[in-house]
């Protein structure tokens, strides 16, 4: 521990927390009354808090510390490109080594027509990079009119006014001022809350198809693309049905727009492939990345981009008014590369695919015997288990008892980060996570909903 974090006590800490730090998606009211919980050190899989508490962090901080914490390698790469060019931007008809030669790595790692990327700093500034982006392709090819661009209700894009507008997060649009015109939203293939007395797979047609009906009543003369995470992240790991996708993937190319697959959370082994487009089997036209390209050591990501729409920039665009100070920044373009170094050295996303998310998965679908569990699904290392007053009927307990929060303070009191998306609990922990520490995660979320279900005796 460094010697700032030891000079002060942990109550000093939220004091000064509380009058200077205004925190993200925070009710700071609640949060000034509470304080804050101070994390001072990490390791492998575990959080130690400024009590000395040891937390389990099934969330991978948020989604992102795929190769866990105190990787020394990536501390030690960043401290050398410091040394050597700690920053110089990519405008001026300039570059660096280690932005190229990740440039490189990522075109090998994503599908053989994803050859090119542009670097942003965080998923939400991809996902604004799209937008620019696919407007300007349309326009190009002589269709200025093809702006629109279709999400899904409660899906998750970032939080800058495109990235949020984008996103179908109800919340987030009420308290927006001005959203970004040119966007529909169609529903989610959410089968437990939306499903009814269909079958999964003969939900995933119907949400598919609310696709090609909104392309119909839009106008596909003016649809420019379809953006979609392949699993709903932040929206509470929502998981397709294995009739959705192959009919998405027909909707877009019968009406020829572009598809942009969201990568930031899915990306990165996340799902035991390299990408959820891997896994199933997209083709993305577009696909934002974050997150799990550094393993959340320095912030960056990015927007893979395919070949048609590369070349069509490339070629007929010009100038691409578009980018940040710091895209591509060689300090974090340098800790990703290394970072997919390691994964591929150690064989990450294989072990996932072929060891950890079976094991993860017999251990996580034990939680659904739960009385308050009404499913617990995952897919590759992503959880959720749906908390319910009534199993059979699929019904949920009302909105303010928010079972949800409750759960997921009870986990942190002993000891385990599962995040709460409504009444929704789920996990993301790092990809290099042990069997054993699954039991652990597992005997906790048990006795987490024990202690919750208690108190709705």
């Amino acid at each position: 521990m460094n010697q700032t974090n030891t000079q002060l006590s942990t109550a000093q800490w939220q004091h000064l927390d509380s009058r200077h730090h205004l925190h993200p998606f925070t009710d700071y009211k609640a949060l000034k009354k509470k304080g804050s919980r101070i994390i001072v050190r990490a390791e492998g899989v575990y959080l130690w808090d400024s009590d000395g508490n040891r937390i389990l962090d099934a969330m991978a901080g948020l989604w992102c510390v795929n190769i866990g914490y105190g990787r020394v390698e990536l501390a030690r790469v960043a401290s050398e490109q410091m040394q050597q060019l700690p920053y110089y931007n990519n405008f001026f008809q300039t570059t660096h080594p280690p932005g190229v030669a990740l440039s490189q790595k990522l075109a090998a790692i994503t599908q053989p027509h994803l050859n090119h990327v542009f670097f942003t700093c965080s998923g939400s500034e991809a996902n604004d990079t799209v937008v620019r982006m696919v407007r300007r392709y349309w326009a190009l090819l002589g269709h200025p009119e093809k702006q629109v661009i279709i999400s899904r209700h409660n899906a998750y894009h970032g939080s800058t006014i495109a990235a949020a507008t984008l996103g179908g997060m109800q919340p987030m649009h009420e308290q927006s001022v001005v959203l970004l015109p040119g966007v529909e939203h169609i529903m989610q293939p959410y089968w437990y809350a939306d499903g009814g007395e269909l079958s999964a797979e003969e939900f995933g047609i119907k949400a598919a198809h609310a696709l090609a009906e909104r392309i119909d009543a839009v106008g596909s003369h003016k649809v420019a693309a379809f953006i979609a995470e392949p699993i709903q992240g932040a929206g509470g790991v929502i998981i397709p049905p294995r009739s959705y996708w192959p009919e998405i993937k027909k909707i877009c190319a019968q009406h020829e727009i572009l598809l942009i697959a969201d990568e930031v959370i899915c990306g990165f082994g996340r799902t035991g492939k390299w990408f959820g487009s891997d896994y199933y089997d997209l083709r993305p036209d577009l696909m934002p990345i974050a997150k799990g390209l550094s393993s959340g050591y320095l912030p960056i990501g990015g927007v893979m981009v395919g070949d048609k729409v590369a070349e069509t920039i490339v070629e007929k665009g010009g100038e691409f008014a578009h980018g940040f100070t710091y895209s591509g920044h060689p300090v974090a373009a340098a800790v990703a590369a290394e970072n997919i170094n390691i994964m591929q050295r150690e064989n990450i996303v294989d072990r996932v695919d072929q060891e950890i998310a079976p094991y993860f998965k017999g251990k996580w679908s034990q939680l659904a015997d739960h009385p308050l569990v009404g499913e617990a699904r995952s897919l590759g290392l992503l959880g959720a288990l749906e908390l319910v007053k009534d199993k059979t009927s699929r019904e949920f307990y009302p909105a303010q008892l928010e079972v949800g929060n409750r759960c997921r303070d009870i986990c942190i009191d002993n000891g385990l980060v599962m995040r709460a998306v409504g009444d929704k609990m789920v996990v993301s922990p790092p990809l290099i996570i042990s069997k054993e520490q699954i039991d652990e995660l597992v005997e906790l979320a048990a006795k987490c909903l024990d202690l919750t279900q208690q108190t709705l005796a």
